[in-house]
């Protein structure tokens, strides 16, 4: 979770900078869509001839985005995990990322981050499977297969908004313009927009969002009954991204001379042991509830809370 910023600049420094897996998605979704704008200028400068792609997504968007072909796929497994971190463009970028904040926010309050992340690959996984068993399945793709590609993070999106209304259909919400809506009715309108709008056009693009959301679905249904679908994952870490600010000419920092001084390793290593052992007690909370908590245990989710 994100403390109350104090202004702008606090905020965004947060939002993107802070040692969360909520930080590190935004990060790495908007990071990878810079690099990759930055690329196709540069090639656009230098009279690079993208009429060869199959869609005018770039030259390098093409290379990590994901091929409903199997003939292409097969050349280009790793795109089943790239195409879920690229976007076409800002607005794309913009409203995946809007919503993923959105979704993440409520779903961190009940399940942890372990589990965000890995609903959010594991959805978009999903959606790529659908994307891909669609496109070779149904005749209506026949025709436009060789050129068709998903990229975006709207499957892994859908799929943390689904699993939390899932989880706790009840909780409430306030939209602009509208007020006070449960979760459970703001996941029947995303499924029912991509259900109605698969006809006007982007049908692989929605066909990927519902894969997205039937993962979240089944993975929140199966929770809420003990099984958790995803703990194979344990171990599986995003990279660390973290911020440090230059200490300012005029301030000294000194530490008691009867206090042992720690490394940069030493801290970290410190930092990530106590952030383990909160997701352990998160995980514990989603699966028996906050009294099944050791005193021990929840004097240490105490003093974590209040250090944030």
């Amino acid at each position: 979770m994100f403390g109350q910023p104090s202004n702008t600049g606090e905020f965004f420094k947060q939002l993107f900078l802070s040692k969360t897996v909520l930080s590190r998605l935004l990060l790495i979704n908007t990071a990878v869509f810079i690099v990759v704008q930055l690329i196709e200028t540069l090639a656009w400068l230098a009279g690079a001839d993208n009429s060869g792609a199959g869609v005018a997504i770039g030259l390098v968007a093409e290379y990590f985005a994901l091929p409903s072909d199997l003939n292409t796929l097969i050349f280009k497994p790793w795109t089943f995990f790239t195409y879920m971190f690229l976007h076409e463009g800002f607005f794309h970028l913009l409203f995946n990322m809007v919503m993923l904040y959105f979704g993440s926010r409520i779903f961190l309050e009940y399940l942890g981050p372990r589990k965000l992340l890995r609903t959010y690959i594991l959805g978009g996984l999903m959606g790529a499977l659908f994307f891909i068993i669609s496109f070779n399945l149904f005749p209506l793709f026949s025709d436009v297969k060789g050129q068709a590609v998903a990229l975006g993070a709207s499957a892994s999106v859908l799929a943390i908004i689904i699993a939390i209304s899932t989880y706790v259909p009840n909780y409430t919400v306030q939209l602009l313009f509208i007020g006070r809506v449960k979760m459970k009715y703001v996941a029947i309108v995303f499924v029912a927009i991509d259900l109605l709008s698969m006809r006007q056009g982007n049908a692989g693009g929605h066909i990927a969002h519902l894969g997205g959301a039937f993962w979240g679905f089944v993975y929140a249904y199966m929770l809420r009954n003990g099984n958790d679908l995803t703990s194979f994952l344990n171990n599986f870490k995003l990279p660390k991204f973290t911020y440090h600010s230059k200490p300012s000419a005029n301030f000294k920092a000194s530490r008691p001379q009867n206090k042992r001084s720690f490394s940069d390793d030493e801290y970290n290593a410190n930092k990530a042991a106590q952030q383990e052992e909160i997701d352990e007690i998160l995980d514990k909370i989603s699966k028996s509830g906050y009294s099944s908590l050791s005193k021990k245990e929840k004097e240490l989710l105490f003093k974590s809370s209040n250090k944030k």
